[in-house]
């Protein structure tokens, strides 16, 4: 893509917290910085991404079709240690590009979910690479793309909120343009991206429970009915979380996108109304606590 459609998406990307508009809107979007192959110096591009097991995402290296592969692909070749952004965190990342029977899987899901990759790969020879990104452990907290702790929290319900909505659009298409009927079976990379919101929701209600939640009742006694509250909706919310991953682990059943969307469609009811309470009773708190 041209630097000066790059540099406005990135802006956008950057100003709006991940949400962008135009040939990106709706999209899940990283923006991946490498180190250039030759110069050595960092370069930012916007990138698809999706979901992958064990905490990864995968970018692909498509260029559209095009018979050279992308800038920023033969920068990680060159140094695999890149940084991404999700529009909540920034986090270092170690790149490994997939081969044999994993790349093609991956490729595989990318295309049961959006056939414009079989597109890609059909206007060139190259073998399309795909790419794992895996977040590079280190101690404290996440890196949140926010000031507050208010909007810290506020941040991340959001990340939560759009993924809820992108999954429900995915459950909800009717085929595509082309006017076929929806498929009786959940896609393979439909059951991903609703494992991966499961574990997320899990991973930040315990962080709550565990940290935040104490740290508000240590400065805030009078907060204790909105924190106990809060920590039962937690419990529900929870069991709504293992029916949708009990129903979707199921790879060997034939679990229809209808019957997952409506899982997913309770869960979003029981969560809105529980982030919303949560940003009304704790937002304020927040925003005036110091660490």
């Amino acid at each position: 893509m041209p630097h000066h459609f790059n540099q406005q998406v990135i802006e956008e990307f950057r100003a709006n917290r991940g949400r962008v508009g135009g040939h990106f809107e709706g999209a899940r979007l990283i923006l991946l910085t490498t180190t250039g192959a030759r110069t050595g110096t960092p370069h930012t591009t916007p990138v698809g991404f999706l979901h992958d097991a064990d905490g990864r995402i995968l970018v692909i290296a498509s260029a559209g079709g095009s018979p050279k592969h992308p800038d920023w692909f033969r920068n990680l070749v060159a140094h695999p240690r890149v940084t991404v952004e999700s529009g909540a965190f920034t986090y270092e990342a170690e790149a490994v590009v997939l081969t044999g029977k994993e790349r093609d899987q991956a490729f595989a899901r990318a295309v049961e979910s959006d056939p414009g990759w079989a597109e890609y790969q059909a206007r060139t020879d190259r073998v399309i690479p795909v790419v794992a990104l895996r977040e590079i452990a280190k101690g404290g907290p996440p890196n949140i793309d926010a000031g507050s702790m208010g909007e810290q929290v506020k941040v991340v319900h959001d990340v939560f909120r759009r993924e809820l909505a992108l999954i429900k659009k995915e459950l909800s298409q009717d085929g595509g343009a082309d006017g076929t009927k929806s498929p009786t079976r959940l896609g393979a990379q439909l059951r991903i991206n609703c494992l991966t919101l499961c574990q997320g929701l899990h991973n930040h209600h315990t962080g709550e429970d565990v940290a935040l939640f104490p740290f508000l009742a240590d400065r805030h006694p009078e907060l204790a009915p909105v924190l106990d509250r809060l920590r039962d909706e937690h419990e529900q919310i929870a069991a709504l979380l293992e029916d949708l991953r009990r129903i979707v682990a199921d790879e060997a059943g034939d679990t229809e996108p209808g019957h997952v969307l409506r899982e997913v469609e309770r869960l979003t009811a029981e969560l809105e109304a529980h982030l919303a309470y949560e940003e009304e009773q704790l937002l304020p708190a927040l925003d005036a606590a110091t660490v």
